[in-house]
């Protein structure tokens, strides 16, 4: 995995909308993400639960850290005990890559 602290310029890459199949087969190696949402506005977005509003806003805040680094930002919906993250990819209208690789990195905070 990329360092965190390593921006990343995805001006330099061509994203593309990924097909149901591919956003299955990468939704599969991602526990607890669903699908949300349908056409331009699909996304995946998983609820991340915690003890306290302290433990969820250091999570948000280490989501905001991820974000600013890997440049894509992820809608959150922020509670007392837990944080709903959501990411899509609003230029390609879909779902692509970036949304399972900063899933991913995401998920890796609580590891």
């Amino acid at each position: 995995m990329e360092s965190m602290l390593n921006r990343k310029d995805w001006s330099q890459v061509r994203r593309r909308a990924l097909g149901p199949t591919e956003i299955v087969t990468r939704l599969s190696v991602l526990p607890g993400w669903q699908l949300a949402g349908d056409g331009a506005d699909v996304a995946i977005e998983k609820t991340y639960r915690f003890a306290n509003y302290y433990e969820t806003i250091s999570f948000v805040n280490a989501v905001a850290f991820v974000a600013n680094a890997q440049d894509h930002h992820p809608a959150l919906s922020v509670h007392y005990d837990r944080c709903v993250v959501r990411f899509n990819t609003h230029d390609v209208k879909g779902l692509s890559e970036t949304d399972f690789e900063c899933a991913a990195q995401v998920d890796a905070l609580l590891a």
